[in-house]
């Protein structure tokens, strides 16, 4: 499977990250679905009927792996804003053309076409989670069996 098999998944959540060895990172993700059940929410003095995002426990887990990178970012995701300057295609797994975190990149390392080579801005919008990785190598998707209980 490649990173652009991906692209078209919606929810996902991130349930975990390591760094393997040192400056490679793997990451997991759960995918979820809208549930069946309403929930009443309440925010200030409204209150209205919603269906929440639950775990979708019969799909395998994704794993993804970046060999190496040359910067990567974990924000929660209450604390992001949305541009119109970025470019990307896809929904919850996303490659970016432009964005303010390769700007980020430009700007904070000495990372080129010649060194380390051509790279691009992986992106995860997740449930609770932003993640952007920069990598000049594009990374290895796994599919994990998740455990029976």
């Amino acid at each position: 499977m490649k990173y652009h098999d991906l692209l078209n998944i919606r929810n996902i959540d991130l349930i975990g990250n390591t760094e393997p060895h040192v400056n490679s990172l793997r990451l997991f993700f759960e995918r979820r679905k809208v549930s069946v059940t309403s929930e009443i929410l309440e925010l200030g003095d409204t209150s209205f009927e919603a269906k929440p995002l639950v775990t979708n426990n019969q799909l395998p887990i994704i794993q993804i792996d970046f060999e190496d990178y040359i910067s990567y970012s974990i924000t929660n995701e209450s604390f992001t804003t949305w541009k119109e300057y970025e470019n990307f295609e896809g929904n919850a797994f996303r490659i970016y053309s432009n964005s303010h975190f390769l700007d980020y990149v430009k700007a904070h390392t000495f990372a080129s076409e010649d060194y380390p080579g051509p790279f691009k801005h992986f992106g995860m919008s997740c449930v609770d989670h932003v993640i952007n990785v920069v990598s000049s190598s594009n990374p290895i998707i796994t599919e994990v069996k998740r455990e029976q209980r």
